[in-house]
């Protein structure tokens, strides 16, 4: 059930009108690989970004495989949470997950276009151009990530001790 619900915030979370690259889907990564069953982890984040690409602009075939490759890979940093869980990890991760989306779909971005010139100093040109959407995303995360974190640990275990408190209080 869990999965569904995650799916369906991240779509909505997609499609209603947001700041450029802030979306929930680099800490719903993150989350999945930490938290659901290895079978999970990479399948729930893949079909919230495909259901919500159904209602987006299409990109080209190299830059979306580019995108989901890099939610892939970003549900393999979150199994690499599951067992070694703290805030400077989940932080770190957050970063890493956002840096690594960054790199990969930046320079695929170049190649099937002609914005840049396929050289040196077209790749760091594209690398600089994206660096304000990269600040977008990195903040997006970071807040989505501890949203995502910080409620499933709220709900695991300070709120089964709040109600087990006030039960003992009655």
């Amino acid at each position: 059930m869990l999965s569904y619900v995650l799916i369906i915030f991240a779509v909505v979370m997609r499609l209603v009108p947001h700041v450029p690259d802030v979306t929930p889907l680099t800490g719903l990564a993150l989350f999945c690989g930490a938290y659901l069953k290895r079978s999970q982890a990479i399948w729930v984040p893949l079909t919230a970004l495909a259901c919500s690409d159904l209602f987006l602009p299409t990109e080209s075939i190299s830059t979306r495989l580019s995108v989901y490759g890099s939610f892939a890979l970003i549900g393999l940093i979150g199994w690499w949470l599951r067992s070694k869980k703290s805030i400077s990890r989940i932080i770190m991760a957050s970063i890493g997950g956002s840096t690594l989306f960054y790199l990969v779909t930046n320079f695929a971005y170049l190649y099937p276009t002609n914005m840049y010139p396929h050289s040196l100093a077209g790749i760091s040109a594209s690398y600089i151009m994206a660096l304000p959407f990269f600040r977008n995303a990195l903040v997006g995360d970071l807040i989505y990530t501890g949203f995502l974190f910080g409620a499933y640990a709220f709900a695991t275990h300070v709120a089964p001790r709040l109600i087990e408190r006030k039960e003992t209080a009655n």
